[in-house]
């Protein structure tokens, strides 16, 4: 089966450089970008519920530029004026360029990991005198919390944003030859807006092991799997994958 349609369950790329748009120009696909999943932030008085005072905090944990905007959100809802004092450990370099939005870089006690939350580690451990907070997700991974723990300091977690559904009713008699994941959350939008979802001949591309296991434990076919040592990004698996399959077009 040659492929002629993607849709990519993400936001469209913002940028005009994006390889899916070289992938899309190059392969002669179209290709559509639809959120299936999308964030919802928490309210002040919901955090509050989690008995979660900013004042007691001395340093704030960040592993997205979600964890940042809902921060910062949160604290202008309680109207709480983040001190000049206060500390920053970043989980990417990403991160922390995104934390500009919000305060003067050079005038901030900023710390950077290199890409894993682990990595976050050392610089954690030598700062072990701080009370951290840690705002996140409702889909936080286990190694964040195991990570934090083995360090032996103290901090907490508390909800800042939840991940949610998207509706996706208006895509019901749509079809595309290829649907891309990233996300476990992903797939259970996929079933939730179509619990009679048959795979037939769609293929479905993953990234991430979390994602493969999503989709084999859902019943479904995973086809085209990223990263790998040949394709580590999602647009080489899926342009090795069409170049495959489109032959003699």
């Amino acid at each position: 089966m040659k492929v002629k349609t993607i849709l990519v369950s993400q936001p469209e790329p913002k940028i005009e450089n994006s390889p899916y748009f070289d992938l899309q120009e190059k392969q002669k696909v179209k290709i559509d970008f639809r959120p299936f999943i999308h964030v919802e932030g928490v309210s002040a008085k919901d955090i509050r519920q989690q008995k979660v005072d900013l004042n007691n905090y001395t340093a704030i944990i960040l592993t997205s530029r979600n964890s940042v905007d809902h921060f910062f959100r949160v604290a202008e809802e309680m109207r709480f004026k983040v001190p000049d004092t206060m500390k920053y450990f970043c989980q990417s370099e990403a991160v922390a360029f995104y934390l500009q939005k919000y305060v003067v870089y050079r005038k901030r006690k900023i710390y950077v990991g290199k890409r894993e939350f682990e990595d976050l580690s050392p610089l954690i451990k030598k700062y072990k005198d701080e009370s951290f907070l840690l705002p996140t997700t409702d889909k936080l991974k286990d190694e964040v919390p195991k990570t934090l723990n083995s360090l032996n300091v103290k901090w907490k977690e508390a909800i800042f944003y939840k991940t949610v559904i998207s509706d996706l009713s208006d895509l019901e008699n749509v079809f595309y030859d290829i649907l891309v994941f990233f996300s476990p959350s992903g797939i259970d939008s996929l079933l939730h807006n179509f619990p009679d979802f048959k795979q037939n001949d769609t293929r479905i591309a993953v990234f991430g092991n979390t994602t493969i296991k999503a989709v084999e434990e859902a019943g479904l076919r995973v086809d085209i799997a990223a990263p790998t040592p040949e394709t580590p990004s999602m647009t080489m698996a899926l342009e090795k994958y069409i170049e495959k399959v489109n032959k003699g077009k």
